[in-house]
C-alpha cells in the first residue's frame, strides 16, 4: 500500500530532491520519498476498527468495530491513521517535533491527506488542531497538530480553527504517565468556543493517538460546546493488536 503515497506526492507537485527519510538524491521526479521508504511508511486501510483504530494483524480484512467500542463507543465516529506508531513513520514523527526536522512538515501533512483519502473520510465542516499550551508552543516553537491540520484543511478547503480549542493548563507530557495518570493529567485541560464550533461537524487533528486520553479529552470538550460531530485523524496510532476476528 505504498504506492498511494508516491501518486499523491506526483499529484501535490512534490518536488524532486532529497528524501527526508534517508536522504538519497531523487533525480526521477518521484517527489517527497524515494521508493525504498516509500515502501517503509505502508498505509494501513484494512484490518482495524474504524473507531480506535485497534490492528487485528490481518490487513486484508475489511475494517470493522472492536468489541470494546461496540460497548464503550469513543466520543467520536471515525479515526483516520496513516499507519502504526513504529520504524520510518515514529522516527519520523519523533525527528520533526524533537529535532527541529521542519523540512518533513510537507511530507507528514501529505502522509495525513493519503490517510484522510485512503477512507473515503467524510468532509467535515471544519478543521480543528488538538492546541499545544502557550508554554510550550514556546519552548517547542510549533505546534505539530496545527501544522498537519493546516494541510488537511487545505485540502479540503475547509476552515482551519485555530482558536476552536484551546489548552487552558500547561500540563506534564502524557508520555510520562500510563492510562490512567493520562485520564486524569488531562482532564478539563482544554475549552471550546461554541461561537466557532456550535452545529458543525468537525475533523481533531493530532500527530499520534497512544492511549486516546487527550483525544477524548478534546473530543468531549467539542462535544459539550455544541458541535454536531467530531472526525478525528492521526498519523499514527500506537499499535494495539484485537486478539481474533475484528
Amino acid at each position: 500500500m505504498f504506492q498511494p503515497v508516491l501518486r499523491l506526492a506526483r499529484r501535490l507537485g512534490l518536488s524532486a530532491g532529497r528524501c527526508p527519510v534517508c536522504a538519497s538524491v531523487m533525480a526521477d521526479g518521484f517527489g517527497s520519498l524515494c521508493p525504498d521508504c516509500a515502501k517503509a511508511l505502508p498505509l494501513r486501510i484494512g484490518g482495524l476498527c474504524p473507531a480506535c483504530g485497534a490492528m487485528s494483524g490481518r490487513e486484508a480484512d475489511p475494517p470493522s468495530l472492536c468489541p470494546e467500542c461496540r460497548s464503550a463507543p469513543p466520543p467520536w465516529d471515525e479515526l483516520y491513521f496513516h499507519g502504526p506508531y513504529a520504524g520510518a513513520l515514529r522516527q519520523l514523527i519523533l525527528g520533526y517535533k524533537f529535532n527541529n526536522r521542519f523540512e518533513r512538515n510537507r511530507l507528514l501533512r501529505m502522509l495525513g491527506v493519503a490517510a484522510f483519502e485512503a477512507r473515503r473520510g467524510r468532509l467535515p465542516d471544519a478543521v480543528v488542531p488538538v492546541p499545544l499550551h502557550d508554554r510550550r508552543l514556546a519552548w517547542r516553537g510549533f505546534n505539530q497538530s496545527l501544522e498537519i491540520a493546516r494541510g488537511l484543511a487545505r485540502h479540503v478547503n475547509r476552515p482551519l480553527l485555530t482558536h476552536g480549542l484551546r489548552r487552558t493548563r500547561n500540563t506534564p507530557p502524557q508520555s510520562r504517565f500510563g492510562l490512567r495518570e493520562r485520564q486524569a493529567n488531562i482532564k478539563g485541560a482544554f475549552a471550546a468556543d461554541p461561537d466557532l464550533i456550535r452545529g458543525r461537524r468537525l475533523l481533531l487533528v493530532d500527530d499520534v493517538y497512544t492511549t486516546g486520553a487527550t483525544l477524548r479529552e478534546c473530543a468531549g470538550t467539542l462535544k459539550r460546546a455544541g458541535c454536531e460531530g467530531v472526525d478525528v485523524l492521526v498519523l499514527a496510532r500506537t499499535r494495539r493488536e484485537l486478539a481474533g476476528a475484528l
